[in-house]
């Protein structure tokens, strides 16, 4: 008799006759299969199932106490579905029905008692040899699938530097830190979480928010870095940072360039409808811009620039609170108010608690461009 094709597979035979099993046991090891389990009590199976997890399971369809039948469908149920464990029926009924049943039930293939050891041992070769293939080509997959995933890292991390790049460009036009786009990411962040923006919502928004001046980019510096009063050719010009920065960003389908595009285009709109560049008003702005205009205003009042002085974060806050439901969306500005900013790294030193309560609306005039 030729000797098996995997001499180590673990095969589990259940079947409630003694002397079946010993016939199978002795038909195996002739064969030169060593790692045979038999189960003469079927309650017992799942439990030896598991100690052993088998490679290929023979079953007697009528026993007492648990049936094949039911058998079957308890094992199926302990088995991934992504796995292929051959379950080999030993019966002598070969009626139309029970086959039925059983394949229904997760049966592989059947082998009619009397067994002929060839053909019984030629059909668990062939099924050894399929699941050996079948798990081979799954751990390819699962190979290819981690190869897939490390590359989209490498991609998300290379989209990452080229957005902070970006930003960053925009920002050394008027920042010589370069750090307001990260600050107004941040910022935009923790509001968007705190208004319960999804978890990947946020992260969009944290990076997204970065990118909200990249039309800076197409502003002279005549017109971004002077130090008096623009005239209205150059307020004009300075306006239309707003477009350019959609401009540039326009055309993609990738999530974060949409919504840092619609972040470009409507960080300057106000909820009364005064802003530009297209005098959106009220949930007529995306909420992405909502947001952002919030923490742009908030981060442009407390950083010094070349036509101002840096405020204190309490006035830079009784500014964003005035400006609740005439310049800012008043949901924005409440979880603006939620914020905790004696917690945040990048502001400067906050000499009392920030609340509503300490806050002292007085007139402050400031322009975020």
């Amino acid at each position: 008799m030729q000797g098996p094709t995997h001499p180590a597979a673990r095969i589990l035979i259940v079947d409630d006759q003694p002397e079946n099993l010993t016939l199978l046991e002795k038909i195996l090891a002739r064969t030169g299969y060593e790692a045979v389990v038999c189960v003469s009590d079927s309650r017992l199976a799942l439990q030896v199932f598991e100690e052993t997890r088998p490679d290929i399971v023979l079953l007697d369809l009528h026993m007492p106490h648990l049936d094949g039948f039911a058998l079957l469908e308890i094992l199926r149920e302990h088995v991934d579905p992504r796995e292929f464990l051959p379950i080999l029926v030993l019966t002598g009924d070969i009626s139309h029905e029970a086959q039925t049943r059983a394949l229904s039930r997760g049966a592989t293939d059947f082998v009619v008692k009397p067994v002929r050891p060839v053909s019984l041992t030629l059909r668990i070769g062939n099924m050894l040899e399929t699941r050996r293939l079948h798990e081979e080509l799954r751990g390819h997959a699962a190979s290819l699938e981690q190869r897939v995933a490390e590359r989209t890292q490498e991609l998300e991390s290379a989209q990452l530097e080229v957005v902070h790049r970006l930003a960053l460009a925009a920002e050394y036009r008027d920042d010589c830190t370069g750090m307001h786009a990260a600050r107004v990411g941040e910022l935009s962040a923790q509001i968007g979480a705190i208004m319960g923006l999804e978890e990947r919502a946020v992260d969009l928004l944290r990076l997204a928010a970065q990118l909200h001046d990249l039309g800076k980019i197409g502003i002279p510096d005549s017109v971004l870095l002077g130090e008096g009063l623009l005239t209205e050719l150059e307020w004009k010009i300075m306006r239309s940072h707003a477009s350019v920065g959609a401009e540039i960003l326009s055309g993609s389908s990738n999530p974060l360039l949409v919504m840092s595009r619609e972040i470009c285009s409507s960080h300057h709109e106000r909820w009364d409808g005064s802003g530009y560049p297209n005098g959106l008003a009220g949930t007529d702005i995306p909420l992405s811009g909502r947001i952002v205009a919030v923490a742009d205003t908030f981060d442009a009042i407390i950083s010094h620039r070349s036509y101002k002085n840096a405020e204190p974060v309490h006035v830079a806050v009784s500014v964003i609170v005035k400006g609740s439901g005439e310049l800012f969306d008043p949901s924005v500005v409440d979880a603006f108010m939620a914020v905790d900013f004696n917690s945040m790294d990048f502001l400067p030193d906050v000499d009392d608690q920030v609340s509503p309560a300490s806050v002292n609306a007085g007139q402050v005039s400031v322009s975020n461009q």
